[in-house]
């Protein structure tokens, strides 16, 4: 075994299994065990341990839980590939990022050093709920067109994000068609009058739904960020609604607060 880890402490308390398990994450926080590499095979760890297959199973399943390694059918388990972290900083829709025709998105992906995809477009008109309708300030009649996606990081999957738009607003433009051209949902809306202002967003951490395991992919134990936007104009109406779910290891948030 090439990696080096040290020995188990016989007089210490913590489980077995335990120590293995901290062995192997101290060596991937220290990189000996960079992402997508092999963690040493279960008999190799029994054959080093002097353990039974169980307490190795028991250690790489604990780190299968902590979203440190994924296990591969017929292959083995390796250390889990990250994409680049993507800052959720306080200026991420300022307007000089739409002006260069780039959206949010693209504009922190880049910086990250990742390359941004997007896919599972679909976009529909469907009746408002009650609590999008009341966000949007709209009644129970009205409708909104949604724009439903996925955000990738070098072909990894790490926010899923639906918007919600008055209908009156957004019906017949290019906010409806897949592309909405450069600089996004917000340059499209503010070419069309609605000048933004402020957004504001309320944020909480909860482990994910099943179809948001499948659709971010995400290791066992992994928690997620749920983000809810509303953008609103300089006159102070609200124009659209997101619904964001976030995988929480391929974000930092970061805010500047003023002190004043």
């Amino acid at each position: 075994m090439d990696l080096i880890l040290p020995g188990l402490d016989p007089v210490s308390d913590r489980p077995v299994f335990k120590q293995i398990a901290d062995h192997l994450r101290e060596a991937i926080e220290r990189g000996g065990l960079t992402p997508g590499s092999k963690v040493p095979s279960e008999a190799t760890l029994m054959t080093h341990y002097g353990v039974a297959r169980m307490t190795v199973r028991s250690a790489l399943q604990l780190l299968q839980s902590e979203g440190l390694t994924v296990a591969e059918h017929g292959r083995g388990v390796f250390v889990r590939s990250r994409p680049p972290v993507r800052r959720l900083a306080s200026d991420r829709f300022a307007r000089r990022h739409r002006d260069r025709g780039k959206a949010a998105f693209i504009v922190e992906t880049e910086e990250a050093g990742g390359k941004p995809t997007v896919d599972s477009i679909q976009i529909s008109e469907v009746d408002a709920s009650a609590e999008v309708a009341k966000r949007l300030g709209l009644t129970a009649q009205d409708r909104v067109v949604m724009r439903s996606r996925r955000y990738l990081i070098n072909g990894h999957p790490v926010e899923t994000a639906v918007s919600y738009l008055p209908a009156s607003i957004a019906g017949g433009t290019r906010i409806t068609e897949p592309n909405t051209g450069p600089g996004g949902i917000y340059a499209r809306l503010e070419e069309m009058g609605y000048r933004l202002d402020h957004f504001d967003e309320e944020i909480k951490a909860r482990m994910p739904l099943r179809e948001e395991i499948k659709a971010l992919k995400l290791a066992p134990g992994t928690p997620v960020f749920h983000l809810v936007r509303t953008a609103f104009t300089e006159d102070g109406k609200a124009v659209e609604v997101c619904d964001t779910v976030m995988s929480s290891d391929a974000y930092v948030l970061a805010y500047q607060l003023p002190a004043r």
